[in-house]
């Protein structure tokens, strides 16, 4: 399955798969030095605290490459030709870059999507690495072992009785595995509250599991093999609204607030 593909059976994506595109076409031009991964052995008491890679002082993780090529990014972005509103909400960033705090902008939604476009590109070996070194079985959190941030989506593997839930970080693409019952916010474990699963006509292969309890909801891929669209997020936006139109709460942040 391939992005095209998914967006031509989903047209009401094209807008945001176009931005999407756009915005990785903008940050693979931008000078991108990768992150250096950490001395494993200094952060291996922080992470069997809990504490995530990039909260760890241990770990040490220097971001400051990549805040550079974010600021890079968005005036490349307000400089270019690009028709909708992308180009001229940079222009407004840029503006506001001297005082610092885009985080409180206007803007906000885009620069957090512009700045995580950016760290996980430049993350990505060091996710890799972090991937390979960790013990999973001592990561049984409901939050990203990277960066902190709760899952935005789940994937199902394997076939029972021996099935894995994988967590997905919607921000620096980390997946990390976690209990297959309970609910990943409020991490109930009660018979009572085991999750609820939510089909959609004509979405094979992804659902929505939510918590009673909670009302917390995770969009789960259960499949393998497309991971780069299924798990993409904002590919599978219209179970977003399918959630919220049973009430259900997003607990995770979204980048596509666009």
């Amino acid at each position: 399955m391939t992005r095209d593909a998914w967006v031509s059976t989903h047209p009401y994506l094209h807008t945001l798969a176009d931005v999407d595109a756009l915005v990785e076409r903008a940050a693979a031009q931008v000078a991108q030095p990768a992150v250096a991964a950490p001395d494993w052995n200094a952060y291996a008491n922080d992470y069997y605290a809990g504490v995530p890679l990039l909260h760890s002082r241990k770990a040490a993780i220097d971001l400051s490459a990549p805040e550079e090529a974010v600021e890079s990014l968005i005036k490349m972005l307000a400089s270019s030709s690009t028709p909708g509103s992308v180009a001229e909400q940079c222009r407004a960033l840029v503006a506001e870059l001297p005082a610092g705090d885009l985080a409180s902008s206007p803007q906000a939604g885009l620069f957090r999507y512009l700045l995580w476009a950016v760290l996980a590109r430049s993350l990505k070996p060091v996710v890799s690495a972090f991937d390979a070194w960790r013990n999973e079985e001592r990561w049984l959190h409901n939050y990203c072992p990277t960066c902190g941030e709760p899952p935005a989506m789940a994937q199902l593997l394997g076939k029972d009785p021996g099935r894995l839930r994988k967590l997905s970080c919607g921000c620096c693409k980390t997946r990390w595995q976690y209990r297959r019952t309970g609910c990943p916010f409020c991490d109930s474990q009660d018979d009572e509250h085991r999750l609820t699963v939510v089909t959609v006509e004509g979405e094979s292969g992804l659902r929505i599991d939510y918590c009673e309890a909670c009302g917390g909801y995770l969009k789960t891929y259960d499949g393998e093999g497309h991971e780069n669209v299924m798990l993409a997020d904002w590919t599978s936006l219209h179970l977003d609204f399918v959630a919220r139109d049973r009430g259900l709460k997003r607990m995770a942040a979204s980048l596509y607030e666009l």
